[in-house]
């Protein structure tokens, strides 16, 4: 079966995706659910949705579990309605150890937004997935995108460094911390904050927020020139991690943005450098300086042409994912032609065959097609 055949839609998939396009939210509610359930057919659906995206903004909101996201998501989410835009928002809950489901389910945290059909809401499993995000959360995203959303909110789990996953889908992340948390930015330093282009110190009302936003302060000063405070006569070297980020940039010691009191600081190359604000989601206090810092990115990400890198880089990765999975699947298949892995596990505990042997009896088959593909093509030219 080729590209095409797998991806072809049928009658009813197609008058679906006609029906999301032209703005039904039910259509697009039931088309999320295909993809969340990888449903037959969910696959045609986001290949035909697939030119009709990459109007929206997409923003990552991630950072531990305490630190407040649901609110301020629930406040963005108003804030930009106000200024009369439309929204999308993924909410990755858990994944249930029994079902795969999202544990807290469609659980109602858009409290601001109740009603309102231009905030459209949808909370879905990390489908065991430790970085929060699934393939499935990523087709999501595209089909709020095709479906005219202007903005679009992935609110992760919070897990810790594994939300790095959510570079590969966002276009602007921003890492919430809360007061407190010196020793969570001491523990994440080489991890989740090498991804964030906003930092944000939610519940500033709350003690410790100064000391809290002067450590992340420094946090980003160190990693956009890690060799600051040293006498090295060299500045603008690369931060560890960061040029090996999906999407970001190669030059990250280099980079210049918006500080944290909104001035300008873009350097002469062009870069950016993280923003670190503050919010008070709960009052919405700060929400229009932070709508302001994501705006600022987006502007930096489309003047400086690196948003189409950062798209390059994700499809490149999404590719690479899309292909495992078959892969794995193909692979899974010929396991159980040969009578399961627990069987073939069994043989090599007897000492019959050994682990090498039986995975190239396994990939034995697929090698012969891809083989054969290869023959057939170099005939054909």
């Amino acid at each position: 079966m080729d590209g095409s055949a797998a991806t072809a839609l049928s009658d009813a998939d197609a008058d679906l995706v006609a029906e999301l396009l032209s703005g039904s939210h039910r259509a697009l509610a039931r088309v999320i659910t295909r993809i969340e359930n990888r449903s037959p057919g969910h696959r045609g659906i986001v290949s035909r949705l697939h030119e009709h995206t990459g109007g929206a903004d997409v923003i990552g909101v991630t950072g531990s579990p305490g630190a407040g996201k649901s609110t301020l998501v629930d406040k963005l989410a108003a804030t930009y309605r106000d200024r009369g835009d439309t929204v999308g928002v993924v909410a990755v809950d858990p994944s249930s150890p029994y079902t795969g489901g999202a544990v807290l389910g469609d659980r109602i945290r858009m409290g601001s937004n109740v009603g309102d059909m231009d905030v459209f809401f949808r909370s879905m499993s990390a489908r065991g997935q430790l970085g929060g995000l699934s393939m499935a959360t990523a087709d999501a995203v595209k089909a709020l995108d095709a479906f005219g959303k202007d903005v679009v909110i992935i609110e992760t789990v919070g897990a810790g460094q594994n939300e790095i996953d959510v570079v590969r889908t966002a276009d602007t992340v921003a890492v919430l911390v809360q007061p407190g948390s010196g020793d969570d930015i001491q523990t994440l330093k080489a991890g989740i904050l090498e991804i964030g282009d906003v930092f944000v110190v939610n519940k500033a009302d709350m003690d410790g927020a100064e000391r809290t936003l002067a450590e992340l302060e420094e946090m980003v000063h160190r990693r956009e020139s890690p060799t600051a405070g040293l006498d090295t006569g060299h500045h603008g070297v690369d931060a560890p991690g960061r040029s090996d980020a999906p999407g970001r940039s190669d030059a990250a010691g280099e980079n210049g943005g918006d500080d944290a009191d909104g001035d300008d600081a873009d350097g002469d190359d062009g870069g950016w450098t993280p923003d670190v604000t503050r919010t008070v989601a709960s009052t919405g206090e700060g929400v229009d300086d932070l709508i302001a810092a994501f705006d600022a990115h987006a502007r930096h990400l489309r003047e400086s042409g690196e948003i189409e890198e950062t798209k390059r880089l994700r499809y490149a990765e999404e590719i690479r994912t899309l292909v495992r999975a078959d892969v794995g699947a193909l692979a899974s298949a010929e396991i159980d032609r040969h009578g399961g892995v627990d069987a073939l596990a069994e043989s090599v505990r007897r000492r019959e065959t050994d682990p090498y042997t039986v995975a190239a009896e396994i990939v034995a088959p697929i090698e012969a097609c891809v083989e054969r593909a290869e023959r057939d093509a170099d005939e054909a030219e």
